[in-house]
């Protein structure tokens, strides 16, 4: 089977990105999103999802994180919609339930070319560290939409909100994992009744 990789660059008057991602990979991440938060969140997909990435981006961190962190977002879609290509042979549906101490997040995806987001999350801080934390919700968006995938992002339950944000990501990673597999009693068949996705 050929490698399932894909590359990006994204470029608007508030971010230029550049994004690689191997989606056969070994969970390698190359991080530099100028959000230090954002970069152990997407090291979390990266080792959770075994998905190689390799993002860079200068963003107006100086007005604050929101362009560069919703930015990214859109560009890991753009990347993961490449990589599947018609999406032949996979998996399709991914779901994971991740805990880290007190907290608990579900995520659920179906790669079904027809993009929403359910984001059933509430924070109590307005930031972690330097990372602002309504942003979450902005990065899934951008995901699920350009990747063209339904995804259900529910916090179970938590009291910090580091943990909360890291369940999420975490979830996301291992869903992704088991969404994008191969499987090979599909003989390269779309996974769909109507023959497309």
């Amino acid at each position: 089977m050929t490698r399932r990789r894909a590359s990006v660059e994204r470029n608007t008057k508030e971010t230029q990105i550049t994004i690689s991602i191997d989606l056969d990979g070994t969970g390698q991440a190359n991080l530099n999103t100028g959000v230090p938060f954002l970069d152990h969140m997407m090291d979390q997909i990266a080792r959770h999802g075994l998905i190689d990435i390799d993002v860079t981006c200068k963003g107006d961190t100086h007005i604050d994180d929101h362009h560069s962190v919703e930015d990214i977002g859109i560009a890991f879609g753009m990347a993961m919609d490449e990589a599947l290509g018609n999406r032949a042979g996979i998996s399709r549906y991914g779901h994971a339930y991740v805990p880290l101490d007190e907290a608990l997040s579900r995520v659920v995806i179906d790669f079904s070319g027809r993009p929403g987001l359910w984001f059933n999350c509430e924070f109590t801080r307005d930031k972690v560290g330097t990372f602002d934390v309504e942003t979450t919700s902005e990065f899934f968006q951008g995901f699920a939409n350009h990747a063209k995938a339904t995804v259900h992002a529910d916090l179970i339950r938590g009291a910090n909100d580091h943990h909360k944000i890291e369940t999420l990501f975490k979830a996301l990673g291992r869903a992704l994992r088991t969404a994008v597999t191969v499987d090979d009693r599909l003989n390269g068949a779309l996974p769909s009744t109507k023959g497309a996705l």
